[in-house]
């Protein structure tokens, strides 16, 4: 079975002057996980190490970095998903964890339940032996300044603009078991009411994996997304066609056309081949599949 691993940086109209840092940032995500797979470590393994790696750069919605809430507090999200067993671990709405995904990670393997969230995420973190963190250890001098300027406006930005700002990351990856995983964090839309959860952490909408049809993961407008499972969709497609980059453009024009869908999503199929649209400008991704020369990164499809 060849080695694979897709990682996206979130899909929106990302201005000029960011696309070299988004594309280094997957590119280095992408790498993370490709040299565990190489040296035989698992799927989740690879892209668990992805997903930190954006989580940690300071860029992207997720992690440092990410978006603040109406509150100016950021709050977390993230799921996984292992498609050898469909067991998956997610969290939300967590304050005082630097990498979500590690949580989540850690509900797979250690917990009964599939998704926990806020303060009983936190909890079981602790249990679990992770770190906590300051809250304000998360928040970056430029979202704070985005908060501040947006608290100063008297009318509310609409809902499309609340969207362009959001960069979730993710990563899909094959190891050498034939087995996929598939990994999703973000800190959810700008000035959000807190407690407000998007499709990212859920499985079936924001991500899905099933060695048997293939796995997805989303980004763009959550509540979108939420309404057409765009990631059960995407496998779904996957299966049917059994091409996945037919299978991406069949559910990204099904997404805009039935919702008006602004969004992107990565996919693989069990073979390891890749697939990628979006419905935004652009769609930040890196992808290296065995036989490659090197990592392939893009902003469009």
């Amino acid at each position: 079975m060849p080695l694979a691993i897709i990682a996206h940086g979130g899909a929106w109209d990302i201005p000029g002057e960011l696309h070299a840092e988004h594309l280094d940032s997957c590119r280095a995500a992408a790498a993370a996980g490709w040299n565990l797979l190489t040296r035989g470590e698992t799927a989740l393994d690879a892209v668990e190490a992805a997903v930190r790696i954006m989580e940690d750069h300071g860029v992207f919605d997720a992690g440092r970095g990410s978006h603040l809430n109406a509150d100016g507090v950021v709050e977390l999200d993230a799921g996984i998903m292992d498609g050898a067993t469909l067991q998956a671990g997610a969290v939300a709405s967590v304050k005082r964890v630097a990498n979500p995904i590690t949580l989540a990670r850690r509900v797979l393997h250690e917990s009964p339940h599939v998704f926990l969230v806020g303060e009983g995420a936190e909890r079981f973190a602790q249990e679990a032996g992770l770190p906590l963190c300051e809250p304000e250890e998360l928040v970056v001098p430029r979202e704070r300044e985005l908060w501040e300027r947006k608290r100063r406006e008297t009318q509310a930005a609409p809902p499309d603009a609340l969207f362009r700002a959001s960069d979730t990351v993710g990563a899909i990856a094959l190891d050498g078991e034939g087995n996929l995983a598939v990994a999703n964090s973000t800190g959810g839309t700008f000035f959000k009411h807190p407690g407000r959860v998007g499709d990212t952490p859920i499985i079936g909408c924001g991500l899905y994996a099933d060695n048997t049809l293939g796995a997805a993961a989303c980004t763009g407008w959550g509540e979108q997304i939420m309404k057409t499972v765009l990631a059960r969709t995407t496998v779904d497609q996957i299966a049917l066609l059994g091409n996945p980059m037919s299978a991406a453009n069949v559910a990204i024009a099904y997404f805009k056309h039935r919702v008006g869908g602004l969004g992107g999503l990565i996919c693989m199929s069990p073979r390891g081949e890749v697939g990628f649209a979006h419905s935004t400008p652009y769609l930040a991704h890196a992808y290296m599949i065995e036989g490659m020369s090197e990592i392939a990164t893009g902003m469009k499809a």
